[in-house]
């Protein structure tokens, strides 16, 4: 009887989930990446032979922290997203939607740390050189001590580096980097994993701040494998829509501080700057109460921002046969959806076979719970042509079954309004806040919050 031949292993494997085949894919089967799969080399024994070490243990209260300090970068909200500036030896990964402001904004990084006399080596890989400096013309960002470079190869820009010898690295962008000594082409999975790994490596080891840019997907993820978001110490998301000038950087991951910041920006033709009180942004004053609009306060992380939602609801057909528009912009036209049938089956507002309009002022985005019943009254208040008074403010998530649930931040949230000139507020029930000078009513349900500012049903 032959013997049964040993099943060989798949010399192809995925980089990001592992996923293994027996020929090279440009796809991966599992993750669905694209250019991820690669070929397997020949196993090799570890050795147990101890090496040599860089620094010895020590006990760790014995450890300096003076050279970890953060250094203040001279943009606020920046700082603000940082836990405090810029730490030597960070490496700090940006990422945002191509013409969102990523290289305005660590232009003008580069300039303000190079104006306290701290080198900074600017490398480009997708501009000039002269390109880039119309750009620091153009927002006043021109300084001795501030080096620009343009270089596509990892071993020139070791060789700036070495030159400059810089505090703060910033790369424009990582996908354009590439190595003669890494397989593939510059921007593919292998290229940027290796380039990153040993710009992070250098930059440690001489205490330099690197801040590296990386280009996104169509869905808004970052390109490129995803062990780039797990060896640098900070990702920030540069978040804003093309027709609006403002901009918000969240922080997905901070070794350094919180990573539930947010910071907002102001992108005019100047350059880019600070906004320390966005609140103005997203509201809209009326000479008189206007039905259809109601202002409630979103959390961006721990900040408080107050946030208008305004709605416009036509008048009923005769026969729509199911075909009533239901149009929003900056929020989520599933949750609208359900917050407008649980505001006609639980609360008696008549909404079907009308077309309902709900939108936020300023390009603003919520998909927070809390908004609900904001937007359920801004509704309510459209359909039966009612105005809500001026200086109320709505907080709490609207469940099925039409209660009224609590939310996070409720002090937080309602101190910003007050501080704003609001002086009602509708609240969860539960909730137990008080503010002086300030009239909380605490609503159970959708329906007695309606009843409360005298919008009631059919």
């Amino acid at each position: 009887m032959a013997k049964k031949a040993a099943p060989t292993k798949d010399p192809f494997r995925c980089s990001e989930c592992g996923w293994t085949s027996q020929k090279w894919v440009g796809r991966c089967g599992e993750c669905q990446a694209w250019g991820s799969v690669e070929e397997l080399a020949a196993p090799k024994k570890l050795s147990l032979v101890a090496g040599k070490v860089t620094h010895a243990a020590t006990p760790i209260g014995d450890v300096d922290l003076s050279s970890a300090r953060a250094r203040a970068t001279g943009v606020s909200e920046l700082d603000r997203v940082l836990g405090g500036g810029l730490v030597p030896g960070a490496a700090i990964l940006l990422a945002g939607e191509p013409g969102v402001g990523k290289s305005t904004l660590l232009l003008s990084v580069a300039a303000q740390t190079a104006a306290k006399g701290i080198p900074a080596l600017y490398i480009s890989g997708e501009e000039s050189a002269s390109q880039v400096r119309l750009r620091a013309e153009r927002i006043n960002a021109v300084d001795p001590k501030l080096f620009l470079a343009s270089e596509t190869d990892l071993g020139a820009v070791i060789a700036h580096i070495d030159s400059v010898k810089p505090e703060l690295l910033i790369i424009d962008s990582v996908q354009t980097i590439g190595s003669a000594a890494a397989d593939g082409t510059p921007g593919g999975v292998t290229q940027v994993r290796e380039v990153a790994g040993a710009l992070i490596r250098i930059c440690k080891d001489r205490d330099i701040t690197l801040l590296l840019v990386g280009h996104v997907t169509k869905d808004g993820s970052i390109a490129g494998p995803r062990l780039l978001e797990h060896i640098v110490d900070v990702v920030l998301q540069f978040e804003g829509e093309r027709h609006s000038r403002l901009r918000l950087i969240r922080a997905i991951k901070n070794r350094f501080g919180a990573s539930d910041e947010v910071g907002c920006f102001d992108l005019s033709d100047t350059g880019i700057e600070s906004v320390l009180d966005p609140t103005g942004l997203f509201t809209s004053r009326h000479a008189e109460p206007v039905p259809g609009t109601c202002v409630t306060v979103t959390l961006e992380g721990r900040r408080p921002l107050l946030a208008e939602i305004q709605a416009l609801v036509s008048q009923g057909r005769e026969n729509d046969f199911g075909n009533s528009r239901r149009v929003t912009s900056g929020l989520d036209s599933a949750r609208t959806a359900m917050t407008l049938a649980v505001l006609e089956l639980r609360a008696a507002v008549r909404v079907g076979g009308r077309d309902v309009y709900a939108a936020t002022v300023g390009g603003m985005k919520m998909s927070e719970p809390a908004a609900d019943l904001a937007l359920a009254l801004a509704v309510a208040s459209a359909a039966k042509g009612l105005a809500l008074p001026a200086d109320l403010v709505a907080i709490g998530e609207v469940g099925l079954a039409g209660e009224i649930r609590k939310v996070s931040g409720v002090s937080r949230r309602l101190a910003e309004a007050y501080r704003l000139g609001f002086k009602r507020a509708l609240v969860p029930a539960g909730s137990d806040v008080k503010i002086d000078g300030m009239e909380i009513v605490e609503v159970s349900r959708l329906d007695q919050a309606l009843q409360r500012v005298k919008i009631t049903g059919d």
